[in-house]
Order: structure tokens, then sequence, then C-alpha cells
């Protein structure tokens, strides 16, 4: 394997303004513009939260106010009407980023899988791809391992959005999405075979228009291009590709049926395939929303408030105080910010003693966390030394990204050893850990003990935390930091350490955004003066002063500034010879989240994120989000540095504006040892600059690890992961520690050589056990160490352990009766009357059963028998005045089946409608439908239609079902179409297309015979 090179920052820039300016590659990986893979992924992102957002407003009887199409303002519209405060989009930025980079990802690693990119013909294990990973987050969102979900999830939308771009289906004039991708209950139709010529040879080498063989377009035969990246070879009279990279394309038939670029022979096919891959994109997260629920796909999303409380809480016998404290706090937080943006939307407690630790409780429910706080007991310890590192490592990888964890404990780590993937997992989940270590007065102070505490420093400062030494009597007082960063759109202004100690003056801007602004200081034996623009001071002597009130306990000095602090330059001058720091912190929307990337070259360059330490002896790259008040227009950046934590180098960077908030910044000298991002620049929205800079300590290694999860493990069975270590200086025996949070049995070897400069590949084996729960989150950890421990790094990882899926057949709605009374036609009068709506439902005798069923895009009641039955009967009632609704009913494998249905303007008693559904044509039917029917609930009808066709053909149907479809159609569509539904309808299709795909699905005349026998079933249903 050939180790990547960096490219020069000039080639860089280069590819940079051939992405920007659209005439490179469009369903590019990473770099915006109008048909990327990302601005694709986040056009249907946002408009899918935009509905959802709008559907819980509506249920809830609040306004949806959007004031702009900004990620900023989006948030602000599905979370402000809810509660007071600031609310900060700085978790759904980090969602869409956690998605997102995962298109670069599939290109550079998966390059030459054709399956990731529906290449050579290869749509059963491209589809396979997307089925398995849409089972494997709806599993992932069961359990709640959101980050794993948007990995997953990145992945498959990349590989579904390729489909319209490399395959043929847009040039067999489809129009609307191949719905068949979603269901691998249905069948590939039409698909060519493996010794049919599909392309005619380009005699200019390159792209030429109408290249797929008249045959082909004629029947309607589903092929893709052939890509070589090391060989030129394909099957006989195959279409490839095409594009420089390909070697295929120089092979007859020369040229390529690629739809990424905009070229002068594909356009109106490039502009169809970016409009379909945008479609299918919406219909595979609409799905996902069905199984997830409203409030969970949003948690997925991260439209959540930012605030997150999370406590690691030592519970040996000493600790009764401190748990008493750490109880206390947290309930003066649930209390005090119910119903504004500062309730932490997720609650996480790890308790830890010895030689026990865990287990990690995640709720969303404030009296869940005060209930397991109060439960607290704490017995046993003694020999003083906890397992507190363990519990740290539980908290990381269970917490979300950027969360804020507060340990509390009396005693020294025991466990040492796990420093190294503790300060790992910090720098990959860049959360910040605060640390309170208590003593008692009657305890003597030990020398190890002492030494110790110098762990927790390390730890926290590497985090952008504090580790605070307190006596128990006085630890009330120090807590106060954790309701200080128990808030929504919490951001630091500056941070510093230095050690040993010297007299130093510090600088930091204070924009007009800023409030509630903080300044901490650890340390022994200091003293400050801080000073506003204006000359006014004030020192750690001063309780209370003109510019903020000063509180001491333990080594922890706490500055709360004025509220009416005066904006622009502010200065504090430090003085002793002891080691300290300086933190300052406040609220403001106006923020940033950054990431360290790499170039990649192939077919699709671009920027991949680098999960460990940057390469040293290169430059470094970062891809930056600025997020302003008002959306990304609302502020400018001026510039983008590396800043030495514990010096004063301050290393600029060169800053490329993508669009969008979105900046590429390539710095050329890196700066010697640890290092975090300042961001400066200017506030439109008041004028004011700003200072932000992010917390998370980080330098380059000589040392680089890499690995690829491409699938998915299996309870029970052995997962192997090949693992490649490479080093750009001194080659020798490397050794490789691994581990992982749920202690799960690995192997792996324990040292491997490397050549200088060259690389190794290895091994590691992780059995997750038969009775692990589908959809758990394994976060692993693995690290190479240079001979002489003189450089190090690590890669992270997150495997999902998914019980394999059987079940792929959604449960089955019918609407079976409809009435309404004198609904009338003045919407002033709609409160006064009703409609109900009866529905059938089941999945079936060899389904998993149905484990919900939900109301949505309607306001009123629903009500339903038994869901454990086979057979369920639902009722929805609602006033006139919410005349739609749509009922999702969920099995127990997570497919998603509903019913839709509208009332029409006016009505008094209304039939199951006949409107056509909007899927593309699937399977045809041969016979009468006798048993209900296994399609999905897309599947069009089969009635006498003059519109377009959006599938394949297919062979028409000999006889028609005998119950109607009840979903409306999303869209017409523009092809001709030969192909009947697989549940097909008696009626004609008459209705307009409109409104999303939905899943209905029509039921034969049988079951609804025999259900109407059914006590369970209400009278007069039918």
């Amino acid at each position: 394997m050939q180790q990547n090179k960096m490219m020069s920052p000039i080639v860089g820039v280069s590819l940079l303004a051939l992405v920007l300016s659209g005439g490179a590659w469009a369903f590019v990986p990473t770099g915006g513009g109008a048909s990327s893979h990302v601005s694709i992924t986040q056009s249907a992102v946002l408009k899918k939260v935009t509905e959802v957002c709008r559907a819980i407003a509506q249920l809830e009887g609040q306004d949806f106010i959007l004031t702009g199409d900004s990620a900023e303002e989006l948030v602000h519209a599905c979370l402000g009407p809810s509660a007071i405060g600031e609310v900060s989009a700085a978790k759904f930025k980090s969602a869409l980023n956690d998605i997102n980079e995962q298109h670069p990802l599939v290109d550079r690693d998966f390059v030459d899988s054709p399956q990731h990119h529906f290449n050579s013909e290869l749509f059963a294990r491209g589809r396979s791809l997307i089925t398995s990973g849409v089972a494997s987050i709806k599993a992932n969102v069961r359990a709640e391992n959101f980050h794993a979900a948007r990995e997953t999830l990145g992945r498959v939308l990349h590989t579904l959005q390729d489909f319209y771009s490399h395959s043929n289906w847009v040039d067999l004039g489809y129009t609307q999405p191949y719905i068949n991708l979603l269901h691998p209950d249905l069948p590939l139709e039409n698909l060519a075979d493996f010794k049919t010529p599909t392309c005619k040879d380009c005699t200019n080498g390159g792209f030429c228009p109408n290249s797929l063989l008249p045959d082909i377009l004629r029947k309607k035969i589903l092929t893709s291009g052939y890509m070589g990246i090391t060989s030129k070879f394909k099957p006989n009279g195959k279409c490839s590709h095409g594009g420089v990279e390909d070697l295929t394309s120089l092979t007859s038939p020369r040229g390529g049926i690629s739809k990424d670029e905009r070229r002068p022979d594909n356009e109106a096919l490039h502009n169809t395939a970016v409009t379909l891959a945008t479609t299918a994109s919406l219909q595979l997260l609409d799905d996902i929303r069905g199984a997830a629920g409203d409030k969970d796909f949003l948690r997925l999303m991260g439209v959540a408030r930012s605030s997150v409380l999370a406590f690691v809480i030592d519970t040996t016998g000493s600790m009764s105080d401190d748990i008493a404290e750490a109880e206390r706090m947290v309930n003066q937080i649930i209390d005090s910010t119910q119903g504004t943006q500062d309730e932490p939307s997720l609650y996480i407690l790890v308790p830890f003693n010895d030689p026990e630790f865990g287990p990690l409780i995640r709720t969303t429910d404030p009296n869940v966390m005060k209930a397991e706080v109060a439960n607290l007991i704490p017995q046993g310890g003694g020999d003083l030394p906890e397992m507190c590192l363990s519990g740290l490592q539980l908290a990381l990888t269970g917490a979300p990204a950027s969360s804020h964890i507060y340990v509390f404990t009396d005693a020294d780590p025991k466990d040492i050893s796990l420093k190294d993937t503790i300060v790992a997992l910090i720098r990959n989940t860049k959360s910040t850990v605060n640390i309170f270590k208590s003593e008692d007065a009657s305890r003597r102070r030990r020398r190890r003990s002492v030494e110790m505490f110098d762990i927790y420093n390390d730890l926290a400062l590497a985090s952008g935390g504090q580790a605070i030494r307190v006596s128990k009597a006085n630890l009330p007082q120090a807590t106060g930091i954790i309701a200080d960063s128990s808030t929504s759109a919490l951001v630091t202004v500056l941070q510093r350490a230095r050690n040993p100690g010297k007299p130093e003056t510090f600088s930091f801007q204070l924009d007009e955004s800023l409030t509630n602004i903080i300044i901490y200081i650890t340390g022994k034996s200091l003293t400050f003066t801080l000073k506003n623009l204006a000359g006014v001071t004030q020192t750690e002597t001063e309780a209370s002063g003109k510019l903020g009130t000063v509180q001491k306990v333990g080594n922890l000095y706490r500055i709360r500034l004025v509220s009416n602090k005066q904006t622009g330059l502010w200065e504090i001058n430090m003085k002793s010879n002891q080691p300290y720091t300086l933190k300052i912190t406040g609220q403001s929307t106006i923020a940033f989240i950054y990431d360290f990337v790499e170039f990649f070259g192939g077919p699709h360059p671009g920027y991949a994120p680098i999960s460990g330490r940057p390469e040293s002896g290169v430059p470094v790259i970062l891809l930056v989000s600025v997020l302003g008040r008002k959306g990304p227009a609302s502020v400018k950046v001026s510039d983008v540095a590396l800043v030495t934590v514990s010096g004063s180098e301050v290393v600029g960077g060169t800053v490329d504006d993508l669009g969008n908030g979105d900046f590429l910044v390539t710095v050329t000298k890196v700066p010697a040892g640890e290092f975090v991002v300042l961001v400066n620049g200017t506030d439109l929205v008041s004028t004011t600059l700003f200072q932000r800079q992010s917390t998370t300590q980080m330098s380059v290694s000589g040392v680089t690890i890499r690995a690829v999860v491409d699938r998915t493990m299996e309870p029970g069975k052995a997962f192997t992961l090949p693992f490649v270590v490479m080093t750009n200086s001194t080659g020798g025996t490397y050794k490789i520690n691994a581990r992982n949070d749920k202690d799960f049995t690995m192997n792996y070897p324990t040292s491997v050589m490397v050549a200088t400069g060259g690389n190794a590949t290895a091994n590691l084996t992780i059995t997750a056990p038969a009775n692990t729960e589908s959809g758990t989150d394994i976060t692993l950890t693995i690290e190479a160490v240079a001979p002489g421990s003189v450089d190090s790094n690590y890669v992270v990882l997150r495997l999902s352990v998914v019980t394999k899926v059987t079940d792929f057949t959604p449960p089955q709605c019918e609407v079976v009766n409809v009435s309404a009374v004198d609904c009338p036609a003045d919407p002033v009068f709609c409160n006064a009357s009703f409609w109900q709506l009866s529905a059938n439902l089941t999945d079936g005798v060899n389904g998993t059963g149905i484990a919900t069923l939900k109301s949505r895009q309607g306001v009123g009641s629903l009500t339903h028998t038994d869901l454990k039955q086979m057979f369920v009967a639902a009722y929805f009632n609602a006033s006139c005045c919410s005349r739609t609704v749509e009922l999702v009913a969920v099995d127990n494998a997570m497919n998603v089946g509903t019913c839709l249905h509208s009332l029409p303007s006016i009505t008094t008693s209304v039939a199951p409608s006949t409107a056509p559904s909007s899927g593309p044509p699937t399977a045809p039917s041969t016979a009468p439908s006798t048993a209900p029917s296994t399609a999905p609930s897309t599947a069009p009808s089969s009635a006498p239609s003059t519109a377009p066709s959006s599938g394949p053909p297919t062979a028409p149907s000999t006889a028609p079902s005998t119950a109607p479809s009840t979903a409306p159609s999303t869209a017409p569509s523009t092809a001709p179409s030969s192909a009947p539904s697989t549940a097909p309808s008696t009626a004609p299709s008459t209705a307009p297309s409109s409104g999303p795909p939905s899943l209905t699905l029509s039921l034969p005349l049988w079951f609804c015979l025999l259900v109407s026998a059914l006590p369970l079933y209400h009278p007069g249903s039918y």
C-alpha cells in the first residue's frame, strides 16, 4: 500500500478553484457547489428537517417562522418558539459535517469498489449496501447511537446518489427515483446481463452525446459504466464511467456515461441526475424519519438544545459529601433551566468505584437523571486509587461530541494506563473535561497524590477544561462552573496555559453578541489585573468591582464580568512563577467548528477528515465552518490561525472561502507543540470584531495509522479489521495498543515492523458477544507508538453491532372508511365539525409484527387495537380544521408503512381516495390478489394511465386488485409508461401529483372480510 502524499499549497488552491468553478467534478466529495454530494445531501437534510419541525410546531399549536435558508435560521425556527434564550446551530452544523464527511471517505477508501458507486452494473450489490446500511442506521437510532448512525447515513447517501449519475436511469427518460433501491423485497428489473453490449464508441476518445446503443434505450435496459483505476479491462461492448482517471474509457467502446460533471453533451441529463439524487435522498430520509419518529429524527440531525449534562462520579465510601453536592447541582440546573434554551437536551451519568465502573446511564428525562443520582450510594474503596479514567472513557464515548463532562473524585486514578486513550478520545470528540478533586482536611496529602493530580491537570488542559483541587467543605463554591457551562451557545474567547508561570499580559476581543462572560484562572501564588478598553481596572483582591465579581475557592478564581461590559479589546495581566491556566468564555451564537483534513487524488479528488493527529512535515489543512447570528452572511472572517496554548506563537493560514460559511484553511508552518485554532472576524449585525478559539489541543505527528470500516458487526461473530501504520521518519518496531469501550475480546499484534518512510499492515479481530443488542455502538481506539516512544498517533473508529435483518417488508395499511359530517367550506367554522378515518393494518403472517403506530400531518386523536395482534384497526378523529392525516406503522424490523388521506374542501361522506401513487412501476401482478400485498407503499396504480413513467418497464398485469390505492402522487412524470404496479388498483389514475412520496398499500377484499368478523374491530368500520 502506498502512503498518500500531501499536496502542495499551490496545487490545493488550484484544485479548490477548479472545484468551486464547477468545471471539473460535480458530484464532488468536498467543496460545495450547486451539484456536489455535499450540496445534494445538505439540500435534502435541510428540506426534511424543515418539514419535520413544521409538523411538530403544528401538533404543538405553535407558529413555525423560517426567516432564511441557513442552518442557523432553521434551527432557530425549530427550537426558538419552544423556549427562551440563545439558540445555537453548532450541533446541527456538526451533525451535517458528520454526514457530509463520509462522501470524501467513500471516494477515497472505496475508489476501486464498484458497488459503492453503482459502477460495473453491480446493482444488486449496490442496493445491498443501501438496505443493510439503512437497517444499521435504524438500529443505531433506536439505541440512541446517533453519531454512528450519521456516519452510516453519509455512506449510504453517497452510494444512493451515485446511482443517478453513474447509471443510465435518467438516459432512459425516468424522472422519478427508482424506489426499488430502498426495498430489497422488490426486484431489480430489466438489467443488462454480462454479455449485452450497451454503448457505442466515441470516436473522439472522450465523452460524446448519445453513446448508449439504441436498443438499450428502446428496451429501457438498465446499465452503468465500468471504472478502471489500474486496469483497462471491461466486458466487450460495455459502457465506461469516463474521465481521465478511468482507464476503461480508453478501451472500445471509448467515452463514458457518467453525469458527475456538467458538460455540453449532457447538461440536461446532469441536471436531472442531481434532481433525482436529491429526491431519492429525501425518500431515504423520510423512511428513517418514519422509523425513528420526529423527535429522534431531529436528534439524529443534531437539532437539539446544545447543553448536555454529563457527570462521572466516584462512589467509594469517602464520597458522600461529593455525591450530595453533585445531586444538588443536578437538581439546581434541571430546575433553573426548565423551559429555557439552557435546559440540557441529554443527561449522562457514569459511576465508578474499584474495581467496578459504569454502567453508562443516558436519558433525555430530567426526572430520571435526578433519580439516578439520588440512588448513588457511597461504599467500598479504601485503597485510594480508583477507576476514574475508565469511567471517563465511558462518558467520552457515550456523550455527544463537544460535550462538557464533569468528574467528581477524591482519589488518584488507578487506571493511568488509559491516559493516552483518554487524550485520543478527547481530541476525537472535542469534548471538555472538568475535574473536581476534593480533599479531606484530616487526610495528610501524600507526595504521590500531588504527582497524580498532574494527570488530571494534563487531561483537563488537553480538553480545554480545568482541574480544580478543593476541600470537601468548599466544594459547593467550586461547582458553580458547572452551572456556567451548562448553557446554550457556549463559546471560548481565549485559553492559555503557562508552566512554569511567568508575568504576561493577554489581550482578548469582546464583541456585542457575547453575554454571561466569565474568566477562569487556576493556579496558586498568583495575582492579576483586568483592564477594559476605557482603562478601568480590577484586581484579584476586589471581590466586587467595576468590571465584575471575583470568587476564589481552592486553586480556582472565577470572575464574572458585569452585564454592561464594553465591547472592544480587553487585557488581563498575570503575575506568577507557578503554573497557571486562563480561560475566557461567554454565550454567543457566533461560533465555529472545524476538522483537520487531507487532500486525496483519484477520479473524484477532495479533502477527507483526519481521525488522528495531522502529519508532520507538510502543511496542515483545516475545514472550518463559521456560524453567524443570522446565518453565514452575517459574519466576515478575517483570519484563521493556529496558536500554541503554552506559548506565544501564532501562525496564520491561507483562507479560501468555500461559500455557505465554510472555509478551507492551509497552514504551511505549523507551530511546535500543542496548538488550538483561533478565528477572528467581524459580526456584521453589530459591526464589532469577534474572537473565538477552540479548546481541544492538537499537535502533528510523523506517524500515521489508518483503518477503514466497511461493514457492520454481527453478534457472536469475529470481525476482522485491517489497519496500516505509516511513518515519514525513522523506521523500527512500533508498539500497537488497542482498546474498546465495551471491553469486547480483541486480538491484535502488539508490535509491527515499519521501514523508514514506509508502512506495515496488520489485522485486529474483535468479537461482540452473541447476546449483544442490535444497534450497539463500539468505540475502538488503535494507537501506534514509535521506537523509544518519541512519537505516536491513533485512529478512533466506531463499529456498529447489528443483528442480521430478514424482514424487509413494511406493514400494510389501507384506509377503509372516512366519514365526515357537514365539514364547512369556510375555515372560520371548522372547529365545530369533525371527521373520522378508519384503517386496517397488518405486518403479515411472516412479519415481525407492528411495533408502533402514530399519526403525522394531522392534528387529532389516534386510537387503535392491540398492536400485538396480526390485524390492527386504527381510528383517527380530527376537527374539520385538520383535513389531512398520515398513519405511520413501524414493525419490529423498523420497516415503515403508511396511509395518507386528505379531505376535499367540501364533503359529507368520503370514500377511500383513488389518487395515484408516486412511485415507479415495480414487478407486475399476473393474477388477482389473494393475500395482503407485500409491495411497498409507494407502488403506483395499475389502472390505465396517460402519465409518463418513473420506473423501468414491466409486463402488464393480467388482473386487477379489488382494493384502491389511497395515497396521492408526489409529482407527474414525463417518460412513457408501460409498467403497472405490483399492487394494482381498479380505478383510473386521475389525481394530480403532490406532496412527498408515501408508502400506501392496498389490501384485497378477503382481508377486509376476515378482519370485519374479528371482535377487536369497531362495528361499522366497513
